[in-house]
C-alpha cells in the first residue's frame, strides 16, 4: 500500500473547522455566546499550544449534538458548509490529492476534529476513508461522549494502526500545518508541512522536511 495522510484544519481548509463550527454556532444564536465563545477560545489557545484536552474539547463541542435530531444536525452542518467552510478550501489541497489519486495511493484523512464536523468536508475533498476523532451515537442519538483513542498527537498513531489493521505500507506521504502533528510526519517516509506554525516550521527546518505554501 502506498499511503498519503491528510490533515484538516490549516492544511486542506484555511481555517479550524472545530473553532469555525463553535463560531458558527454562536453567530447563529444557537448557543449562550458569552459562555461558548469563551470555552470555544480557551480550547483552541490550548490546542495551539499543545496543550489540549481532546476528550473535554470534543465533549463540549457534542453538547450542542445531544440536543438535536440528526436530521437537523444535517442541515446545520450543510449550513455551515455552504456559509463557512466552502469557501476555505484549498486549491492546492484538491490538487495534492488529485496527483495521490493519479498516482493509485490510498487516501486518508486524519484529524483531531470530530467524525460530525470533518467527515462531510473530507468528502467533498474526495476522501472517503476518514480517521478521526469519535463521537458516541446510541440509537441514532449523540451521547456527547468520546469513543476509542481521540485522535491528537500521537492518539493519530494509535488510531492509524488500528485502521491498518496490520496491513502493510510500502511508501507514505504526511500532509500538516501543525506541531501537535509532528509524531505523524515522523512516522511518514515523505513529511510535507503546510503553512506551518512557528515550532513546526523550525522542526521542518531541521528535519529538511519540504514545506508548501496552500494558502488561498
Amino acid at each position: 500500500m502506498k499511503l498519503a495522510l491528510f490533515d484538516l484544519d490549516h492544511t486542506l481548509l484555511n481555517t479550524d473547522s472545530d473553532y469555525s463550527w463553535g463560531e458558527f454556532l454562536v453567530n447563529e444564536g444557537l448557543v449562550d455566546p458569552i459562555r461558548h465563545r469563551q470555552m470555544n477560545d480557551k480550547f483552541y489557545e490550548d490546542y495551539k499550544a499543545g496543550q489540549l484536552d481532546p476528550i473535554a474539547y470534543n465533549e463540549f463541542v457534542f453538547e450542542f449534538l445531544t440536543q438535536h435530531d440528526n436530521d437537523y444536525l444535517t442541515e446545520l452542518h450543510e449550513l455551515f458548509m455552504k456559509k463557512i467552510i466552502r469557501p476555505q478550501m484549498r486549491p492546492e489541497g484538491f490538487a495534492a490529492i488529485q496527483r495521490h489519486k493519479d498516482a493509485g495511493h490510498e487516501l486518508v484523512g486524519i484529524t483531531a476534529t470530530s467524525d460530525f464536523i470533518t467527515a462531510p468536508i473530507f468528502h467533498e475533498f474526495g476522501i472517503t476513508e476518514i480517521i478521526a476523532t469519535n463521537a458516541e451515537v446510541v440509537d441514532g442519538k449523540y451521547t456527547g461522549k468520546v469513543i476509542n483513542t481521540a485522535c491528537y498527537q500521537k492518539g493519530k498513531l494509535i488510531r492509524l494502526e488500528q485502521w491498518l489493521q496490520g496491513r502493510d505500507i510500502d511508501e507514505s506521504w504526511a500532509y500538516s500545518d501543525s506541531f501537535n502533528d509532528r509524531f505523524l510526519l515522523e512516522y511518514a517516509d515523505h513529511a510535507i508541512v503546510v503553512n506551518p506554525d512557528e515550532r513546526l516550521e523550525a522542526l521542518a527546518k531541521a528535519q529538511n522536511w519540504e514545506i508548501q505554501d496552500w494558502s488561498i
